[in-house]
């Protein structure tokens, strides 16, 4: 009985974490065509959720559905440097501003690693009227953190994920709605 405790301890998944890991998957729900510019991105911090809409014939439809990270901290960005990711109003969401390659860039996280990769092939940096920085990107060496809480105020996807985003439905000028805890 001990040995199976250590087994389980040393990092053998157990069959509910396989599931766990499993509900925290990418999904596409819609595979037709629609025009890109009616697409807009919601992102649920509640939920760790980025959600793909677009108009379909026109109606609302979601078209996929991302794990996320997001902000260590809950709550709305008050200050630089918090740990907490800006949530904007429903009727006034951020914009995609730029789309930048990002498999080079690297950060020191304070946590020993020192400055490694981090933000996955691209970064869709946003326009958040306040806050500099804050952007959507890939979690390389951190992948273990999506979905959940660990970010520095950014929302972080799977490295596989944040490359999905921009080659299917990213564009600059896209709505970003970031919803509250």
């Amino acid at each position: 009985m001990a040995m199976a405790v250590m087994i389980l301890g040393c990092g053998v998944e157990s069959a509910a974490q396989k599931t766990d890991t499993d509900k925290a998957a990418r999904k596409v729900h819609y595979s037709g065509t629609f025009p890109k510019n009616t697409s807009y991105i919601v992102i649920s911090k509640k939920e760790y959720k980025l959600y793909v809409y677009a108009k379909v014939k026109g109606e609302k439809t979601l078209i996929a559905e991302y794990p996320v990270c997001v902000g260590k901290n809950p709550g709305n960005k008050q200050k630089k440097g918090d740990m907490r990711t800006p949530e904007s109003a429903p009727d006034k969401p951020f914009k995609i501003s730029q789309i930048q390659p990002s498999g080079y860039w690297k950060h020191d996280f304070g946590d020993g690693r020192g400055s490694i990769l981090s933000y996955g092939k691209w970064f869709l940096r946003l326009n958040t009227y306040k806050w500099s920085g804050i952007g959507i990107h890939g979690s390389t060496n951190n992948e273990e953190s999506v979905p959940g809480r660990g970010s520095e105020g950014c929302i972080r996807l799977r490295d596989e994920d944040i490359i999905h985003l921009k080659e299917n439905y990213a564009w600059v000028g896209m709505p970003v709605t970031i919803l509250p805890d």
